[in-house]
């Protein structure tokens, strides 16, 4: 027997298909990338729903056209009621074909490139395929997960240690009260028989049955065996981290729109990146001011607040959160500025910070100084850091065309 699917478009029938397509245009989706960070939907990209709209060049959709020049064709066509094969169809004047030249004040908008709209997962392969965080130490990204012992019960043997005074006292008293009635009902049952009786050998017999009860009864053991009862652990898996991002962020008075949506748009890649690339990567959100303060993803992305500028106390904050949470993990850390500091002994104290403290945990630092160019004092002493360690990294950045050369230049993938 032979199966024929017969319909229009059945699921997955075309994906082989698509994905050809895809690698054919390649190289034209990777060129289009760097417009994507640029547009102003680049926080839409971060819910992972939808698609991304890619113009493309070079493709062109097929379509039925008019050739005026064309010369005597034998040809049929099909589907009018007019013509027949051998008939002499007029040619039409020029222009008359394709609706001549003439500009009009009406008709609908229409896009001179042929776009092709990929889904998320699609756009973030091609997004992040030649980036990775540099220095990751391999051991922590084994999917190994941590374990943690619950209490799920009682068992009748174990350890001398996990023995349940409580729950074994209660099942002795249940155990005595239990054999307690019992031998009590036996003894009042012997009782009456002993009353109605008149045989000395049974009578015998019964006193000696009622001995043996009161006896029983009086022997019952405090605690036995089979009172006992010992707590039950069972593990359970904890998903450890293997990395931590934390990104700083200044919101100061110096930092104007232009140089916030900047900053904004990095760490929407930034985030983006890590949550497509690494599975077990928590990311740490530092927003400061003349005050550094640990906050929400929503806030970090989305709060006024605002005031003057001394960095420090975000460097001192990250370098506490660090080490009290994340001891055994990758750490890194990401910084947005104009460059802006209070003063030559704010911009000393970052250096201080940055070298004797944040440098020897973290795997990476990168520091983002936003259109300003190479100026500031923060940039001079930032700029010696850059000459001392091989885990720091310090880029410009003056427009948001700059963003996504600047990011990619940052965590490309280092040949070993």
């Amino acid at each position: 027997m032979n199966i024929v699917d017969r319909r229009n478009n059945p699921k997955g029938r075309s994906s082989g298909n698509r994905h050809k397509f895809l690698k054919r245009v390649e190289d034209q989706i990777k060129k289009a990338l760097p417009s994507i960070v640029d547009g102003n939907n680049i926080k839409n990209l971060t819910s992972g729903k939808g698609k991304v709209k890619i113009p493309i060049k070079g493709i062109d959709e097929p379509e039925f056209t008019y050739d005026p020049k064309s010369g005597k064709k034998n040809i049929i066509a099909p589907g009018n009621n007019r013509y027949s094969e051998g008939d002499t169809i007029p040619k039409p004047q020029d222009g008359q074909g394709r609706g001549g030249r003439k500009g009009s004040k009406d008709g609908d908008p229409t896009e001179d490139d042929f776009f092709i709209s990929v889904s998320m997962e699609e756009f973030a392969e091609y997004f992040f395929a030649d980036l990775e965080l540099p220095n990751l130490v391999k051991k922590y990204l084994q999917s190994i997960d941590d374990y943690k012992k619950k209490r799920t019960g009682y068992v009748t043997d174990g350890m001398p240690s996990r023995l349940n005074v409580v729950k074994s006292y209660q099942n002795s008293l249940a155990r005595k009260m239990a054999l307690k009635t019992y031998y009590e009902k036996k003894i009042k049952e012997l009782n009456e028989q002993l009353l109605l009786e008149n045989d000395p050998l049974e009578i015998d017999r019964i006193n000696e049955e009622i001995k043996k009860y009161e006896k029983l009864s009086k022997s019952v053991p405090y605690m036995d065996d089979i009172d006992l009862r010992y707590n039950h652990f069972e593990k359970y898996p904890i998903p450890t981290t293997s990395a931590v991002m934390v990104c700083i962020m200044d919101v100061s008075g110096s930092m104007g729109p232009e140089e916030k949506d900047i900053a904004k748009r990095y760490f929407l890649l930034l985030y983006m990146f890590l949550k497509k690339q690494y599975d077990k990567v928590d990311l740490v959100f530092i927003r400061h001011h003349t005050e550094a303060k640990e906050v929400t993803e929503e806030d970090f992305f989305n709060s006024k607040e605002s005031g003057g500028t001394i960095v420090a106390p975000s460097l001192e904050l990250a370098y506490k959160i660090i080490q009290e949470r994340y001891k055994g993990s990758n750490k890194y850390l990401s910084q947005c500025t104009d460059g802006d500091v209070w003063g030559e002994e704010d911009a000393r104290d970052c250096y201080d910070i940055v070298t004797k403290k944040l440098l020897p945990e973290l795997q990476y630092m990168t520091y983002i100084q936003i259109m300003r160019g190479e100026n500031g004092e923060l940039w001079d002493y930032y700029k010696q850091v850059e000459k001392e360690k091989d885990n720091f990294a310090m880029r410009c950045i003056d427009s948001v065309q700059e963003i996504w050369r600047v990011f990619s230049d940052l965590f490309k993938k280092r040949i070993a």
